[in-house]
């Protein structure tokens, strides 16, 4: 998926690379035991995950998000057609939750 993103993932990357929102650093498509995240700021455990129609319901995605809380990461799951049509509102939910004390 690095190499070809989503087109929802490449905007948001965009958006997020080289430290853009505020000097926190984000990695994507990165590793976490055994799952792949879509986008991590590993200093603030915050995990952004951009989701199409088939995660939907998914047993999958909530055994995942279980495990990953267990871990100490925060999480929030956006509609890929949010990103494109309303970025602005995905990046000031991104910026409350980077705001907000870990827990």
């Amino acid at each position: 998926m690095r190499h070809k993103p989503t087109e929802a993932e490449d905007r948001f990357w965009q958006i997020l690379r080289h430290r853009r929102l505020d000097g926190h650093k984000f990695r994507r498509q990165h590793p976490v035991g055994n799952y792949i995240l879509d986008f991590v700021c590993l200093s603030s455990h915050l995990i952004v995950e951009l989701d199409g129609s088939q995660h939907a319901d998914n047993a999958y995605d909530v055994a995942r998000d279980t495990y990953l809380r267990a871990q100490g990461f925060r999480l929030l799951r956006f509609w890929n057609n949010d990103i494109l049509a309303r970025p602005e509102h995905i990046l000031e939910a991104v910026w409350a939750a980077l705001q907000e004390p870990m827990p």
